[in-house]
């Protein structure tokens, strides 16, 4: 489906992800021939989000009486940050050439992972044992990921026309163009559009930059469509013409092959002597590589995740069920949702998996005090808990033991997070006096970011605070995830999310925008399907990460250190 131009939001315009290849060997597999060694092929499976069904996405190639197999084939898989992207090895011993795999003599073993877990392994690097067959050793399956290269980089170009047909009645046109990647299956899907230029019949557009996966998905000879346009208030934009050409063509830089006859199909039906409705050319290009996520995540970058939960009175007694806690033991409350949708992506790409989890806005036992900070663990010198499902457990047992209360106090989570676990050594300051003991930048080497995300009920008591902490915080490696729960209206939060307008304190504008903001109920399945709930939220939440992260990395001149490779890891070989 063709997006149509009036809709193209450039910056939410989502590109392509990046592509990863995944490379795949076996070490002391079953040995089940009788006179030889197996012959074994790996078959991967993909997992439909929102979904358990499995299908065969591809296989590798059959090695020969072999029990420690190293593939040539490898699988390229589309890589989204935002999304858990489930993955399923099997691997068998072939006897007959068949593609049928109930042909396959022998099953020696499966694995399952997400694509994320192979990403955020130490150098790209992930061991697992394979299981399937009880009472057995089967051996491992080692998997290695890396990007393609081509999916860094950047293009910058500029095009300018010549004698385009002329639109407007009164002058002559306000020519602008559109950019289409072509899609597998024929269609086309918008990547950019060009600023209008007005009264001309000779446009020269801007420069403009463009991820040139999102022009032609990493496939240099893809076809690329470019829509010339007549611009009109009322949104009615004239069609003047159109060309083809692909990124290879653009690559090659201006020459006589990079101008474009501008072809308008009905013009050229109708009259004999139509020629074309004039042409565009390629006046410059080039390419230039930008670091990726990626290329800090395998540089070992971690991603710090710490929770936080409101436990204001307004979410209604936990005992009821019409509470926005109720414990029902048949399904999850939308605060376990919301945690769980979030914290089962991020977690891979933590190592140590112990994740920090507060609480804010109840009265602790045993004498009642409100706190708007307080650890679930109930240890004030540790407030990690191991793993999501450790932090759900904490989540469980502080419902039965906190008093809910309030108000819905923000700001002291979030100067929390910032002062004590993103950089101990930096003192925040209050942005009036933007005096920090050290700099950031003294402090931070790109090794760590955090990502903080706060589940609520309610509408902010403490606003102006929580402004002077994001704008504080905005300053430090960090993002803020807010996920609303339950049906208030959340208005004050669209403040905060800073996509229209920077959040500020006392004129002091944010340096970027960290916050996030969405209402759960927007991505609640109506069939009642709560994975499928579960990812969306996820989806939604956590497409801006990668990009935040970038941004922090970029304006502090934070280069990923290089990818640690198989040799850099002598403790994680297995002896063979």
């Amino acid at each position: 489906m063709m997006a149509s131009i009036g809709e193209f939001d450039p910056l939410n315009n989502i590109v392509p992800a990046t592509k990863i290849e995944v490379t795949v060997s076996c070490r002391d597999l079953l040995h089940v021939d009788t006179f030889s060694k197996s012959d074994p092929v790996v078959v991967l499976y993909v997992q439909g989000i929102g979904t358990k069904e499995w299908r065969e996405f591809g296989r590798t190639e059959v090695i020969d009486n072999t029990l420690n197999p190293n593939f040539v084939r490898k699988f390229f898989l589309d890589f989204f940050f935002e999304e858990k992207q489930s993955l399923r090895f099997d691997v068998y011993n072939v006897d007959s050439r068949s593609s049928n795999i109930s042909k396959f003599k022998d099953f020696l073993g499966q694995t399952f992972c997400t694509l994320g877990e192979i990403i955020g392994s130490t150098g790209g690097r992930l061991e697992n044992s394979l299981s399937g067959i009880p009472g057995k050793k089967l051996g491992a399956i080692i998997f290695t990921a890396e990007e393609l290269s081509n999916c860094r980089d950047i293009a910058t170009m500029q095009l300018c026309a010549n004698k385009l047909d002329k639109k407007d009645f009164f002058g002559k046109s306000d020519p602008f163009l559109v950019f289409y990647r072509s899609n597998e299956d024929g269609t086309f899907t918008i990547c950019h559009k060009t600023e209008v230029v007005k009264n001309t019949l000779n446009p020269v557009w801007q420069p403009f930059t463009i991820p040139v996966r999102a022009l032609c998905n990493g496939d240099y000879d893809r076809t690329v469509k470019v829509d010339v346009y007549d611009w009109d208030r009322d949104g009615s934009h004239d069609f003047i013409g159109e060309f083809t050409t692909s990124y290879r063509d653009f690559s090659r830089g201006q020459n006589q092959f990079n101008v474009y006859e501008v072809l308008n199909p009905k013009k050229k039906g109708k009259k004999k002597k139509y020629i074309n409705s004039g042409t565009v050319t390629l006046l410059s290009f080039k390419v230039e590589s930008e670091y990726t996520f990626v290329d800090f995540i395998r540089g070992g970058t971690q991603l710090n995740f710490t929770v936080a939960i409101d436990f204001t009175a307004s979410n209604g007694d936990p005992s009821q069920p019409t509470s926005l806690h109720y414990m029902n033991p048949y399904q999850m409350n939308a605060y376990a949702m919301a945690l769980k949708a979030v914290g089962d992506i991020i977690q891979d790409y933590d190592s140590d998996k112990l994740f920090p989890a507060y609480g804010f806005g109840a009265k602790l036992p045993p004498d009642g005090k409100i706190s708007h900070a307080f650890p679930l663990s109930g240890d004030n010198e540790n407030p990690n808990c191991v793993g999501i499902e450790g932090v759900l457990e904490a989540y469980f047992q502080s419902i039965r033991t906190v008093q809910l209360y309030g108000p819905t106090n923000f700001s002291p989570v979030i100067n929390q997070v910032a002062r004590h676990t993103v950089l101990p050594e930096f003192e925040l300051s209050s942005v009036c006096v933007r005096v920090p003991l050290r700099s950031a930048q003294d402090v931070t080497d790109g090794s760590q970011y955090f990502v903080l995300l706060m589940i609520t009920d309610g509408v902010i008591s403490d606003m102006v605070q929580t402004k002077e902490a994001v704008v504080n915080a905005a300053a430090l490696p960090m993002s803020i995830i807010i996920i609303g729960v339950g049906p208030a209206e959340f208005d004050a939060m669209e403040e905060l999310d800073g996509d229209e307008v920077r959040v500020s304190f006392r004129g002091h504008f944010a340096e970027r925008d960290i916050v996030q903001f969405v209402p759960f109920r927007d991505y609640m399945d109506r069939s009642g399907n709560q994975v499928l709930s579960m990812a969306r939220l996820a989806k939604d939440v956590l497409a801006e990460i990668p990009e935040q992260l970038l941004g922090f990395m970029k304006t502090r001149g934070i280069e990923p250190r290089p990818a640690l490779t198989s040799s850099d890891l002598p403790n994680l070989h297995r002896h063979i």
